[in-house]
Order: structure tokens, then sequence, then C-alpha cells
């Protein structure tokens, strides 16, 4: 009896863990740890065909919504996002402002010093560019999940880190049920022990790769995996646009009004 019951654990003790289904691996994605709210001090390089690079500085805050993992009941239906440009002069005051409604169409709103006004980001406007960059108004503030459906294309992919260490990952690839849209397909690496997304194709409507997502570093602040710097490339238009965090703070007991229109507005001024 004994030696049975060693056996079992045995068996037990090195059988795999259970494999995720793809629409598994997205919710985790959605669902992994990002803290309760957040501060970021980032600095944005956008460089041309020539490669020549404009420079801009700003802040983002960040607010999970209450069916996020951890969340307090006190929470917004959905998450919240708002960020506010500090330079140059040309953009000085821009803000941009996301209010995500998991069972409704997101809202989103754009700030201009230049209008005096707040211009709300119509839903087909969300895959153009956001300020002149490269990534989108739907790249900065999130899609929702279930616009999508999702296949795994490999369970045994790897992702390079810039140190050369190999870490596995799932090959993700996720559809637009709305085919018509800007860019139907993406194609992402995601880690198996963080699933933190650290690549992504993305391909327009011909089918073609037209823009590229990367992570460069990938770094644990207060304990939460955070995506240090990043950038997204434009193969088509041989642009591309970097990201470097210089600075993160997580679970600041930040509140709903901070991400108000009057906070957007605020921002701006």
């Amino acid at each position: 009896m004994r030696l049975c019951l060693s056996l079992l654990l045995a068996l037990v003790a090195v059988a795999p863990p259970p494999s995720l289904t793809a629409d598994q691996v997205a919710r985790r994605v959605q669902d992994r740890e990002t803290g309760r709210d957040s501060r970021a001090d980032l600095r944005m390089k956008l460089f041309d065909r020539r490669d020549r690079v404009r420079e801009r500085a700003l802040t983002l805050l960040t607010l999970r919504g209450r069916e996020a993992p951890g969340a307090p009941k006190t929470a917004p239906d959905g998450d919240r996002l708002l960020i506010r440009f500090t330079y140059p002069n040309d953009i000085r005051g821009t803000a941009f402002l996301v209010w995500k409604h998991p069972k409704g169409e997101d809202e989103r709103f754009l700030f201009l010093p230049s209008l005096g006004r707040v211009r709300r980001i119509a839903g087909s406007e969300a895959h153009e560019s956001f300020v002149g960059s490269d990534f989108s108004y739907e790249d900065i503030g999130g899609r929702e999940l279930e616009d999508f459906t999702y296949a795994l294309l490999d369970e045994n992919a790897a992702w390079m880190s810039t140190d050369g260490a190999s870490h596995p990952a799932y090959r993700l690839e996720s559809r637009r049920k709305d085919r018509s849209a800007e860019f139907p397909r993406v194609v992402s690496l995601v880690l198996k022990d963080t699933f933190v997304v650290v690549h992504a194709d993305v391909y327009n409507r011909r089918d073609e790769k037209q823009k590229v997502y990367a992570v460069k570093r990938l770094d644990q602040a207060q304990g939460i995996w955070t995506v240090m710097e990043s950038s997204m490339a434009n193969d088509l238009d041989k642009t591309r646009t970097e990201l470097l965090v210089e600075k993160i703070e997580y679970n600041l007991g930040l509140k709903e009004d901070a991400f108000s229109r009057r906070a957007l507005e605020s921002a701006g001024k």
C-alpha cells in the first residue's frame, strides 16, 4: 500500500500542468497583475523613415475596473486611463482619457489645448494614429477581449530577451469578429510565466504584416512585471515609435474622479 501511494505521489509530482486553451491564455493576459492603479512618467521617441527622431514626455495614470482580480467594489465598471503630454511645447497639455466598459462600447476623449475643448474619439477612429505615433488609440487604450476570437498557433514557442535568454511562450492568434477592421489579425508571443505580451505582428486587411510591437526590457516594479521599454514599428511606412518608462509607481490609492472629463481638461491645462 505504501509503495502504491509513493508511486501515485511521484506521478502527481512529475505530471505536466494542464494545457490552457487560447481563450484562457487571452483571459490571463487581460487579468494579469498590474496593480489596482499606477502612475508612470514616460519618454516617447518618434523615428521617421529617415531615422530622424523627435522626443516627447508624458505621464500615464491608470485605474483598474471592478471586474479586475482583487479590485474593490467601489472601482469603476471598467478600467480608466489618463495620459498627459508635458514636453515639448507644441504638444504640451494634450491629454487623452479612456473609459473602458466591459458591457458596452469604450469611450475615448482627446483634449487639444489649441482648440480648448474635448473631442470624443469615435470607435471607427480607434485604429488611427495616436498623436502622430505608430501606436493607435486602441494600442494605448486597450481592446475588449470579446471583440476577438483566439487560436493557439504554438504552445511551445519562445521569446529571446535582449540578454540572450530564451523564455517559454505561447504564440496566440487574435482575429477580430469584425473582419472589416483596419487590422483584423494579430499574432502575439505571450510569456507562459507572467502572461505579458512581449511581441506582436499586426496584419492589415490585405493580410500584410504592417506593424510590429516588441518589448525590449521587462522588469519587476514593486513585484509587478512591467514593460519598461517597447517599440511599435510600421513596416510599410518605415517608421517606428519607442516608449521608455522612466518611473512607475503602483497602488497609490487613485480615485475615479481623477479620470473624469474635468480631470482631462485640468490635465491639459
